[in-house]
């Protein structure tokens, strides 16, 4: 018989992260304190699972099995035969522990503990537990059912066994895993904030506007989302709020610095799609703007924004957050990029992206755009970050 799963929190990503265990054939107990929000996490499932019958994905006899697997409780107790229990609660410290010292007089002394959080260190979490070696971080990506990647992440006093034995079960849910250093942003928030933060930087300076930025980057860059149409998508609320987080977190180094193009429209309530507008306007009765199909200029922006994404994939693999291999999944099954980072620096070349970054850093005098170590060793030795 397959592990007993629990999960913490019915929120969309509470639900998602159930619905992936209990169609891996887990017995689950979502748990939350509020009983609504069960209900409204259960109508969730049953309409996912539903549309997967429909598609064929699964029979209507497994639909029903996978459905017979969840249980919702508004109660911790119900976890106390889990092996595993992963909370996706709000980003909150404080909460966070007193839910887990809870949790912790409740579940087996081999039940593994984790959190899906992407803001919040896992040792700061995992420190009020008594055992904090069976505490981890497990960082799944919205929508938690169809997004192939999760982000396994041991605190610095995680065992090595109870990483293995989570890399294994995870895994065998069908889904793509990466181990990383508990650092902020883990790889996949961290390498890709320059896609935001650049792209932001370029409108900033008047080189273009919105829809051409997006342009630059779907047409001449293959991304399958500008970054403004992504902002929009996530919501500028959330997305500014995790590069303001990762730039306190890494005591305010500039390659991280917020933008307050973002910030206000924050303010104003252009939260994106959910709001009705964003960068762009999403009423009904509006018109998309027209970019400027400048190739030239398009080379321009896309270069400089996929340079600073290769020097900061570079240097999550210089700090030993990852390896290369890892951090080109993350940000291919994480993020959906056309190729990984750092694949994409060995096809151009080292000694390219350097060029391009030294000129930028020659002009602007920031060390946003100073090179990282990595990349310069690599561009002297002409040698490849993917062996």
């Amino acid at each position: 018989m397959k592990e007993i799963i629990g999960v913490i929190g019915a929120g969309t990503m509470g639900a998602g992260i159930a619905q992936v265990a209990a169609q891996a054939g887990h017995k689950v107990v979502l748990s939350d304190t509020n009983p609504e929000q069960l209900l409204r996490a259960e109508q969730q499932i049953k309409k996912s699972i539903d549309k997967l019958v429909e598609k064929g994905k699964f029979s209507a006899e497994s639909g029903q099995e996978i459905l017979q697997n969840l249980q919702f409780s508004t109660q911790l107790s119900e976890h106390s035969q889990a092996s595993l229990v992963i909370e996706a609660i709000v980003e909150n410290l404080g909460i966070k522990h007193q839910v887990f010292q809870q949790l912790e007089q409740v579940v087996g002394p081999t039940c593994v503990l984790a959190s899906n959080t992407s803001s919040l260190s896992i040792a700061s979490i995992g420190a009020c537990l008594q055992d904090a070696s069976r505490f981890m971080g497990i960082h799944f990506f919205n929508p938690a059912t169809l997004m192939p990647l999760v982000e396994v992440i041991p605190g610095v006093a995680t065992s090595d066994e109870n990483t293995q034995r989570i890399e294994q079960l995870i895994t065998s849910w069908y889904k793509t895993v990466v181990v990383c250093k508990d650092t902020p942003g883990f790889i996949v928030n961290r390498v890709a904030r320059p896609f935001y933060g650049e792209a932001l930087r370029i409108y900033e300076e008047g080189l273009a506007d919105f829809a051409t930025i997006d342009w630059a980057m779907t047409t001449i860059g293959g991304f399958k989302m500008g970054p403004f149409t992504l902002m929009d998508y996530i919501g500028n609320d959330i997305n500014y709020t995790v590069t303001e987080t990762v730039f306190a977190a890494f005591y305010y180094d500039p390659r991280f610095k917020p933008s307050f193009t973002q910030k206000r429209h924050m303010e104003a309530g252009f939260l994106g799609r959910k709001s009705g507008r964003g960068f762009y306007d999403y009423k009904e009765d509006s018109t998309a703007p027209a970019p400027t199909e400048d190739h030239n200029l398009g080379r321009q922006i896309f270069e400089r924004i996929l340079v600073l994404l290769i020097n900061e994939a570079a240097d999550a693999v210089f700090m030993q957050v990852a390896s290369p291999e890892a951090v080109d999944l993350a940000m291919t099954k994480g993020v959906n990029y056309p190729k990984g980072l750092l694949a994409w620096a060995d096809e151009l070349g080292a000694v390219w992206v350097l060029e391009r970054l030294e000129t930028l850093f020659a002009e602007y005098g920031e060390d946003r755009y100073r090179p990282n170590p990595l990349l310069r060793r690599k561009a002297r030795e002409q040698s490849k970050f993917i062996l």
